[in-house]
């Protein structure tokens, strides 16, 4: 099964040496190296809310806000008993890279609250989301931080973060407040195509790939780690692009089928067995510790970070590892991985369909308009193509691996910013 993440200090700690790498190769400016190395703000808030037996609990949330040099902070919320000050800080410095990377006029944010959702009511959630909007109060807002969904929160939450945060503004202004989350439901003014965005684009890159590689994704065979939002909508795709899934892990259990699993009859399944894989009839239950050395040619982690470590790295047979997940292969596994010829696509490349789709919603809402669900996929297929082809160049330009070029691409444009304009005062 999936492990937790080893978040104390594990995930931040990756993300600054990742970060250092990056900035060591491409002669990052000292100071703005300084500037990066920390995040500008870190909101922990405590809040009580009533249960549904009456009793009342505490609940401790999260907002990390990394860097706003190229416009508002961006990035999700989570609601996951490890959530903590370290995971955010991590997470949020992520996304400004990812962010930076896809182009957008975003900064990095994160955050979420510790609790597991599973324990409590739908009515007990609701409360819990609304009282953290109320609690974070105007440290977030459509032009300064806009929250979108994670691990474990959805459309549902996210449309009560925003009739939250809109009934504390004046009634004739409040619908200039809608966008002040993405990943709402299409009726609350979300955008089609957003609930696919994430998994999309983790295909997209993977076409790229092959056709960078002349290699055919027809009969080719892959697993995936998580089989959440990003889990299932990347095996749908991968479907159509005639791959074949023939291994699932998620918190409940590892399932295995050489022959091959409907992606679809697996969504199915999980939908009316409290969203786990476990006792799928169509494939038997195998051991997971040995997930990743799987016979398969392409692994999509996307569950939680730190999966892919020193451990299990050497023994990953994949030609490919897409990163549908937030920083889910350690530095130390990376350098395995390297040596071992993997190819992989690293998160703030392969997973940013996501929080593109964030922003071509915030753009909707932003602008009065309604996209349809081919703008928006043939805007993402393209953005994404054009990010990918970058990262390509500048590995071949440095003569590094595509994570740090990633993260070079990305670190460029944030330092330009910081030359053109100048540190206040």
């Amino acid at each position: 099964m999936i492990t937790e993440e080893k978040k104390k200090p594990g995930m931040y700690e990756s993300v600054q040496k990742q970060f250092d790498r990056a900035a060591d190769i491409m002669g990052l400016d000292n100071n703005i190296r300084r500037i990066l190395s920390t995040t500008n703000t870190e909101i922990i808030v405590h809040f009580p809310v009533k249960m549904d037996d009456g009793s009342v609990e505490i609940f401790t949330g999260y907002r990390v806000q990394h860097n706003n040099a190229l416009g508002p902070y961006k990035g999700g919320l989570r609601y996951h008993p490890e959530v903590d000050i370290n995971a955010a800080k991590a997470l949020a410095t992520w996304m400004t890279w990812k962010t930076s990377l896809a182009g957008l006029p975003y900064g990095g944010g994160k955050g979420g609250v510790q609790l597991n959702p599973k324990q409590y009511s739908q009515a007990e959630l609701e409360r819990i989301t609304r009282r953290f909007t109320y609690a974070l109060g105007d440290n977030i807002g459509p032009e300064y931080d806009i929250p979108a969904p994670d691990v474990n929160t959805n459309a549902q939450m996210m449309a009560w973060i925003a009739d939250t945060y809109m009934s504390t503004k004046a009634p004739s202004e409040r619908s200039k407040y809608m966008h002040v989350v993405t990943g709402k439901p299409v009726g609350s003014g979300g955008l089609e195509g957003r609930d696919r965005s994430t998994g999309f684009g983790v295909v997209v890159t993977i076409r790229e790939w092959a056709k960078l590689r002349n290699i055919s994704l027809e009969g080719k065979k892959y697993i995936v780690q998580g089989f959440g939002n990003v889990g299932q909508w990347a095996s749908v795709f991968m479907k159509e692009s005639g791959a074949i899934l023939v291994g699932v892990q998620d918190a409940t259990g590892t399932i295995y089928n050489e022959n091959g699993i409907d992606p679809e009859a697996l969504i199915t399944y999980t939908a009316g067995n409290n969203g786990g894989v476990k006792d799928f009839p169509h494939a038997p239950e195998v051991d997971g510790s040995d997930f990743f050395a799987f016979d398969c040619d392409i692994v999509i982690p996307a569950a939680l970070g730190n999966q892919i470590t020193e451990e299990n790295a050497p023994r990953i047979k994949a030609q490919l590892i897409a990163e549908g997940a937030n920083g889910p292969t350690t530095p130390e596994a990376d350098v395995i991985l390297n040596e071992k010829g993997i190819d992989l696509i690293p998160d703030i490349l392969c997973n940013s369909g996501g929080v593109i789709g964030s922003y071509y919603e915030w753009l909707q809402n932003r602008n009065g308009e309604i996209w349809t669900l081919e703008d928006v996929i043939g805007r993402l297929q393209q953005k994404l193509e054009i990010s990918f082809a970058s990262v390509v160049k500048v590995a071949e330009e440095h003569n590094t691996d595509w994570r740090t070029a990633a993260y070079i691409q990305a670190i460029k444009r944030i330092e330009l910013a910081y030359k053109q304009r100048g540190v206040f005062p």
